[in-house]
């Protein structure tokens, strides 16, 4: 089934297309992927080129749900284009206490920390920003419903910022592009740190997230990929009501890109 999705364009700006509409469109294999992996989730796809979205579960698609550590995206951006951080080498420390993991008890730049998704080094960096100019810069960056409320080192981790599947997607293809309000060095700084994989035919970019907060948890995938067809952004988020679903979110959003043709091979 394919539809004008004008309506969604308006009301999800991030994916800055101007004056024009792009189709949506679902996938019958799509849907069956997440029937057959009993999962309660949604996929959306956004092909640049295109102008299209593919998208399963339309309703869970435009619903927000806290970021968790989908955020340590936007964060990466905002303290390299404020100086709180010099560069994504520039040790940031984690503040001595035990931690959950305790990978995460090492100081850290953020080339590092954004692999093993190190919070208490990301608080920190939050904390540098501060709550103005986060507050700022994400009016800025358009990224979700803006609201990051008094704590500063919480509000991706617990609300109150929230942000949908869709706009997920347009923020980074955006980004992706390099279209964001920022310097272009920025944002080449935050390619580099979010590339995952490449093979001869594909570069993917990604950042998992968990909000632990949220009944259910919500587990995260997002990212984009470039191929030879272009620029591909994409975001899931599934209920995650068992520890060991953690892994179903690279396992089911791989297995979606396959299926749209994005990645066609592991590499």
């Amino acid at each position: 089934m394919i539809r004008n999705c004008l309506l969604l364009i308006l009301l999800v700006s991030p994916l800055q297309i101007a004056n024009a509409a792009c189709e949506t469109q679902t996938s019958q294999a799509l849907d069956d992927l997440f029937v057959d992996a009993g999962v309660n989730g949604t996929f959306v796809l956004y092909d640049v080129s295109a102008n299209r979205l593919v998208i399963h579960d339309q309703a869970r698609a435009e619903k927000r749900f806290i970021p968790a550590s989908t955020f340590k995206i936007p964060n990466s951006l905002i303290g390299l284009a404020t100086g709180a951080v010099s560069d994504v080498d520039e040790l940031l420390p984690y503040g001595g206490k035990p931690q959950y993991l305790k990978i995460w008890e090492q100081d850290m730049g953020l080339r590092d920390a954004i692999k093993v998704s190190n919070v208490p080094v990301y608080q920190e960096l939050a904390r540098r920003i501060g709550l103005k100019r986060m507050r700022e810069n994400l009016a800025l960056l358009d990224y979700g419903n803006r609201n990051i409320g008094s704590v500063v080192d919480r509000f991706w981790l617990d609300g109150p910022l929230k942000i949908s599947a869709i706009e997920q997607a347009g923020f980074l293809a955006r980004l992706a592009q390099g279209k964001l309000p920022l310097p272009g060095d920025v944002q080449e700084s935050v390619h580099e740190i979010t590339l995952l994989e490449e093979s001869d035919n594909w570069v993917l970019h990604g950042k998992t997230g968990w909000a632990v907060s949220s009944t259910p948890r919500i587990g995260w995938w997002v990212g984009w990929v470039v191929n030879d067809k272009g620029i591909f952004s994409f975001a899931l988020n599934i209920d995650m009501p068992n520890k060991g679903d953690a892994a179903k979110r690279i396992e089911l959003g791989k297995a979606s890109l396959r299926i749209l043709g994005v990645i066609t091979q592991e590499p």
